[in-house]
């Protein structure tokens, strides 16, 4: 099974990488797959990679499906891979 997330990027990195957040967790990404993504930006994100751009109106109603069948990003937060970050 295949989970693919909607995250903000806050951060732009060199060499075609980013730093994109959910629920309060960062993490760095790779932004090969997506061309012109920028700062601001939601993005769909699978296993480190952002696949495509994706609407910001978009990106908050998946995030509130999510949140209505239970399902918290910001319970990430507790995973030690997780990379703490604000959420501005």
């Amino acid at each position: 099974m295949c989970l693919a997330l909607p995250a903000r990027i806050v951060e732009l990195l060199d060499g075609e990488r980013c730093r994109a957040e959910l629920g309060g967790v960062r993490k760095e990404i790779s932004l090969a797959l997506v061309d012109g993504a920028a700062l601001g930006d939601y993005v769909i994100v699978h296993v480190g990679y952002a696949l495509t751009r994706l609407d910001p109106a978009e990106a908050e109603r998946t995030l509130a499906l999510f949140a209505e069948a239970g399902l918290d990003p910001a319970a990430a937060r507790d995973h030690p891979d997780a990379e703490r970050g604000s959420s501005t």
